[in-house]
């Protein structure tokens, strides 16, 4: 593929990072994703010089890239989900932590709605969704000894981001480990695990002042739709498809692991889970798929957002546009050194970019990997900027998401829940700083 012979350019040239800015304008203006990436795409295909053929086949060949297995990953991901919540397999599992935490305390209450939404939302691989799953169950329980919706909505959003960093299977952690070539493992010990640390310290230290402030003026009103654990019973066959599930994800996932497969083993995984637990929980098979189909459908316009994610990034590559910046990135930043590498690439995904989670990563990657190949910087020290970049930007200002745990959390006061997003943010800025002068040294 090349430019046309009608292109508004010539390669290298940061002109062709234009259809890139008026998605981010768009997005920014509070129009869809998808709604931004038509327009992008369209402006790339203009300045490009692409004609219909050309264009349809960038499509085409889209269709099979990276970010297309990613939204498939997702999709089942979200079929896999369904049939979770179907099977009670969810919520057993929630039940079961609940009931070995013994919540009695606010301390307690706050072990329960972390460890809950880590778990959860790592395994289905969306925040909304697998909180919307804790919230009918724990919130009676945290309820009663005291947490306010402010609380519990701070504990979900950022719980609920760690799980999908750590969970082996969400789209962010599979992105994050193809771009920079790292196991699960090596991604958890020198990435993930310290920053989630970070985050979820500095965000119970903000919790515990939301407590001291609110408590006794903030309360659940505790609603039809929520579920009283002490009357929940959960059946022989929930426990058992719920330990089948278990012990067959952990045995997939270790098997992929110690063989290194590719980004592709959790399509196969997620199959094999939704046969199991569909199996194990009697479903009839029709029945079976039909849920499964309906999940995956919920994902549909992610699917679509990362096609014509990859369709804009194959026609900015035609333009030079990320090899053009790379040359500007590289005169300016290149004498920080590693450290200031990281700190500018944070900066810019964190501040500058608010898009899917797989995209940005793929999106500040491009923009630095000439930069971070300059300089030596590990891929070990860069992951650290990429879970920057994608996570920070929902605690600087309100997003999407923040606004959907508002709901699934019952709570109104966005103020109180962004100011303590502020402060896990400026920990992690903190740690990000620190972290780009102490990690290199390791290596």
């Amino acid at each position: 593929m090349e430019l046309g012979k009608n292109a508004l350019i010539s390669a290298p040239s940061l002109l062709a990072l234009i259809p890139l800015l008026v998605y981010l304008i768009l997005v920014f203006r509070n129009k869809s994703n998808l709604a931004g990436l038509i327009v992008g795409v369209v402006v790339a295909a203009i300045l490009t010089g692409q004609g219909l053929k050309s264009l349809a086949e960038i499509f085409a060949t889209s269709l099979g890239s990276f970010l297309a297995i990613i939204g498939i990953i997702i999709m089942f991901g979200s079929g896999l989900g369904y049939l979770m919540n179907r099977t009670k397999v969810s919520q057993t599992l929630v039940y079961w932590i609940v009931k070995k935490i013994g919540v009695d305390t606010e301390k307690k209450g706050m072990a329960a709605v972390i460890i809950s939404s880590i778990v959860i939302c790592g395994l289905l691989g969306t925040l909304a969704g697998g909180n919307a799953v804790i919230a009918p169950v724990i919130i009676p329980v945290v309820a009663a000894v005291g947490l306010t919706p402010s609380a519990v909505c701070a504990l979900f959003r950022v719980a609920g981001e760690v799980g999908l960093i750590m969970g082996p299977l969400t789209g962010v952690t599979i992105a994050t480990m193809a771009v920079t070539g790292l196991s699960y493992g090596k991604l958890m010990l020198w990435a993930v695990i310290p920053f989630s640390i970070v985050w979820l310290g500095s965000t119970l230290f903000a919790v515990n002042k939301i407590q001291k402030k609110l408590k006794g003026i903030e309360v659940y009103e505790i609603t039809d739709d929520m579920i009283d654990i002490s009357k929940m019973e959960i059946t022989k066959e929930q426990k058992r498809t719920t330990i089948l599930f278990l012990l067959v994800f952990l045995l997939l996932v270790g098997f992929g692991v110690l063989t290194k497969q590719g980004t592709s083993y959790a399509i196969i995984v997620m199959l094999i889970l939704a046969v199991v637990i569909s199996i194990s929980g009697k479903l009839e098979i029709d029945s079976a798929i039909d849920t499964f189909v309906e999940g995956a459908s919920k994902m549909t316009n992610m699917f679509l957002v990362f096609i014509f994610f990859e369709v804009m990034f194959v026609m900015i590559d035609l333009g030079g546009g990320f090899t053009a910046l790379g040359d500007l990135l590289t005169r300016f930043a290149s004498a920080g050194g590693k450290a200031g590498t990281l700190i500018v690439a944070s900066l810019v995904g964190g501040f500058g970019i608010e898009a899917a989670a797989v995209a940005e990563i793929n999106i500040v990657h491009e923009m630095f990997i000439d930069l971070i190949n300059k300089v030596g910087l590990p891929m070990e020290i860069w992951a650290t900027a990429i879970l920057a970049a994608t996570r920070i930007t929902g605690s600087v200002y309100p997003t999407a998401n923040l606004a959907g745990q508002l709901g699934i959390a019952r709570c109104n006061n966005m103020k109180t829940v962004l100011q303590a997003s502020w402060i896990g943010a400026a920990a992690l800025w903190i740690w990000v700083m620190v972290w780009a002068f102490v990690g290199p040294l390791f290596f």
